[in-house]
């Protein structure tokens, strides 16, 4: 089961760094495990288990969120576990992240204490033939 929200402000504002009020969240709670493909014109918030490829606009693994297949998306945070291949423009592995990837991507941040086993390659449209 996927829980989704609309992001509002009060007065069709929009605050500065904040998620476009269009954008929709979907979450994957953590008590859930989910197999299978998923695909979201939005961001996807993951809490629990996946064993599937992903493709978003915004995709963030939480710190106890295990992922296992291939992501595509503007933008990948990583908090937990992920095995597969990563496509996005910017990519961030945060301290604690345990990551076994080949990554293509724009730009790659790994913080102080994040692990990671696999390839990085560089390019300038990570997600050109996957765009949705």
């Amino acid at each position: 089961m996927i829980f989704t929200r609309k992001a509002d402000l009060a007065g069709g504002g929009r605050a500065p760094g904040a998620v476009p009020a269009t954008t929709t969240v979907s979450i994957i709670g953590p008590d859930l495990v989910v197999t299978g493909n998923l695909e979201t014109q939005g961001e996807l918030q993951i809490e629990g288990d996946v064993q599937g490829d992903i493709y978003a606009l915004r995709i963030v693994i939480g710190e106890q969120a295990r992922v296992i297949g291939d992501l595509v998306a503007d933008e990948i945070v990583i908090g937990g576990v992920m095995q597969g291949t990563i496509r996005a423009n910017n990519v961030v592995f945060r301290t604690g992240s345990r990551v076994e990837a080949e990554i293509l991507h724009k730009k790659l941040t790994i913080e102080q204490g994040a692990y990671f086993e696999g390839k990085s390659r560089r390019s300038e449209d990570p997600t050109g033939q996957y765009s949705r």
